[in-house]
């Protein structure tokens, strides 16, 4: 049976972290509207638990394959528990592995070393595993577009909060403006180096502090966002997903601005606003972004899983 495709990585808005070992949790979550389903092994699956997290993650990660989600498992460090939480989930394939603490280009190369081992052992695709590094230190956010070249194998890269502001010495805040800073800089860091930016979860529970959050994120441009509750999945699909009539305003834009060009213009004006050749490019990704989308399930529901 050919291998169904996954969702490639620039189409991958928003990223849920489950860990633990409740085995319905795990099973449900295959029902949200989560892109990306995160295996948690680390701060979320406390160590007495980790063996038997080891153990569910074969049949975890098939289910949520099964559901068309990317599958994907959070280890520890290596240097604790992560080399024999790396053993336990390569055997089952996962789509991606994410490294947490990484804050050196050598972290990366550590994983990506150990990783060809398991899937030469493991009789898997040679450079089928992909890397996403987690950021979340002071000295890390300073080395994110090196960390980002460290490897063939890195799709993308996420930014944590909690261990972030806590390295900062930040005082954690509903708006988040503490952080705002580093989430400007990393998302910069990881665009220089061409890799997807991930923006780090929303930790309240309130749905429009979380809607607030992501629209955010997106004006600063990430096109992605973790979350830790299974229902922020589908606000940020939401906010990620270039809604209908922001469809259709770039594509007067890009009309306006063709049409312009033609005539022997450099720019064109739309709804009182000057179009020039940045606004006019933007309008044709916002495009080609909503048409990308569309064809893996609009918001939320999964195309590919038919």
């Amino acid at each position: 049976m050919a291998t169904k495709p996954i969702r490639p990585p620039q189409l991958r808005r928003s990223w849920l972290f489950i860990g633990g070992v409740d085995v319905d949790r795990l099973t449900a979550a295959a029902k949200s509207e989560a892109d990306v389903l995160i295996y948690e092994l680390e701060d979320f699956t406390p160590p007495d638990q980790r063996p038997r997290a080891r153990e569910l993650s074969g049949a975890v990660l098939a289910t949520w394959k099964k559901a068309g989600a990317v599958a994907t498992v959070r280890i520890n460090p290596l240097e604790s528990d992560g080399l024999a939480d790396l053993i336990a989930v390569m055997a089952h394939a996962p789509n991606a592995v994410l490294l947490p603490k990484v804050a050196e280009p050598v972290h990366v190369d550590d994983l990506d070393r150990e990783i060809a081992r398991l899937e030469k052992r493991y009789g898997l695709v040679l450079g089928s595993t992909e890397i996403v590094p987690n950021i979340e230190l002071a000295r890390g956010i300073m080395q994110t577009h090196d960390i980002c070249l460290a490897s063939p194998r890195i799709s993308g890269c996420l930014m944590a909060s909690e261990d972030l502001a806590a390295d900062l010495g930040a005082e954690r805040s509903h708006e988040g403006s503490e952080l705002a800073y580093a989430r400007g800089r990393f998302h910069l860091e990881c665009t220089a180096a061409g890799v997807p930016s991930i923006d780090c979860p929303f930790t309240w529970t309130d749905r429009p502090g979380l809607e607030a959050d992501a629209r955010t994120a997106r004006r600063l441009g990430y096109r992605a966002k973790s979350c830790v509750q299974g229902d922020h999945a589908a606000v940020i699909n939401r906010v990620l997903t270039p809604a209908p009539e922001e469809v259709e305003k770039a594509e007067r834009i890009v009309e306006a601005f063709e049409s312009a060009q033609e005539a022997g213009a450099g720019r064109a004006e739309v709804d009182g606003s000057l179009v020039e050749v940045p606004i006019y490019l933007n309008a044709k990704r916002l495009i080609e972004r909503a048409r990308a989308l569309a064809g893996w399930g609009g918001t939320g529901d999964r195309q590919d899983e038919a």
